[in-house]
């Protein structure tokens, strides 16, 4: 007689996110989703009503964040093990996760290829840490900043909030129509430009008209951004004409094109220290003309710019039903080049 599946509840509130998460627990017949939740407070009534044997657990959640949610948890459903999946990386929120009965942390950006390893170590009883966190071995200042920030049930700093962040981040967001795309980066433009930060925008003509008429509407002075040199407003088609060969991105041409427009936009930034912030959509133009492992290296290589330069990305996907449903693993593929997904 086969043994009984293991009964699995996903606590996430980025819905791409999500569905990552069922579709890589999917793939084992023997793992079971009884529940998917997206707010802190209904995951501890979940937990209580379905005693799940595991709970998937971000920190970052609505009403309740994941340490409450685990410190809740462990008195209604104390045989559920706990698996943190979470872009909160700092030692001392990982310590604490752990202090709180979690049995193991795994880092968003490293879910696609540990996530299972991650589901079958905590289920025989063993701790379980991504590669993302192996350096971390004892809380610092920063850490603890963070770590004050979410016991006060303050959300994570996403690239959509009013304030920017003091990281590098490379994130991606996904859109059911241009409406919430242009929406989503006028967000995200208006804040770096109110902080000093210089602001690159690579993106179709239709969607850089878009942006300024919105930009405009909520009273950004926009025209003064552009003057200053804060504002650099690219084509995506010319873009990727500098650096596209044969269909693919050429490595050493596409790092330098990137680098030269973040020196740039540094010289005009005016804040301590000067900040870029780039947004666009050159990989998802790609994706959209069928170039999907193009659009992978792309991918892959601003990560390296976000990280070597110390600017913040936010990548926009206007995904179409048959992307969504039909290119699962295209889109795991992209979910795991960036650091996080962006509301």
């Amino acid at each position: 007689m086969p043994a009984p599946a293991i009964r699995v509840l996903v606590v996430e509130d980025s819905e791409p996110f999500r569905k990552f998460i069922c579709s890589t627990l999917g793939k084992r017949p023997d793992l079971r989703i009884v529940g998917m939740v997206s707010d802190g407070l209904e995951a501890v009534q979940k937990a209580e009503e379905l005693q799940p044997d595991l709970i998937l657990l971000d920190m970052g959640l609505p009403t309740l964040n994941g340490f409450e949610v685990a410190r809740r948890i462990r008195t209604l459903s104390p045989k559920s093990e706990i698996l943190f999946v979470s872009q909160e990386l700092s030692a001392a929120v990982v310590h604490a996760a752990l202090a709180e009965g979690a049995k193991g942390y795994v880092a968003k950006t490293d879910a696609r290829s540990e996530l299972l390893t991650a589901v079958d170590a905590v289920l025989r009883g063993r701790q379980y840490l991504s590669r993302a966190l192996s350096a971390h071995n004892s809380p610092d200042a920063t850490d603890s900043e963070t770590l004050d920030r979410l016991l006060r049930n303050e959300a994570s700093p996403s690239l959509a909030s009013e304030k920017a962040e003091a990281t590098r981040s490379h994130e991606v967001a996904f859109f059911p129509d241009d409406a919430a795309f242009v929406c989503s980066f006028t967000g995200f433009i208006e804040a770096r430009l109110q902080a000093g930060n210089a602001v690159i925008v690579v993106a179709t003509e239709s969607h850089r008209n878009r942006l300024i008429q919105s930009l405009r509407e909520h009273a950004v002075d926009i025209a003064a951004a552009i003057e200053q040199g804060r504002y650099i407003s690219l084509d995506v088609v010319e873009t990727l004409s500098t650096f596209m060969v044969n269909d693919l991105p050429d490595s050493a041409r596409c790092l330098q094109v990137a680098r030269d427009l973040v020196i740039e936009a540094t010289k005009a930034a005016q804040g301590e220290p000067p900040r870029v912030a780039v947004c666009g959509e050159i990989a998802p133009s790609l994706w959209a003309q069928g170039k999907a492992d193009a659009a992978i290296q792309v991918e892959h290589l601003w990560d390296q710019i976000a990280k070597d330069c110390n600017v913040d990305i936010l990548c926009g996907y206007v995904l179409n039903r048959f992307q969504r449903e039909q290119e699962t693993g295209i889109y795991e593929r992209i979910l795991a080049e960036h650091s996080g997904v962006s509301s």
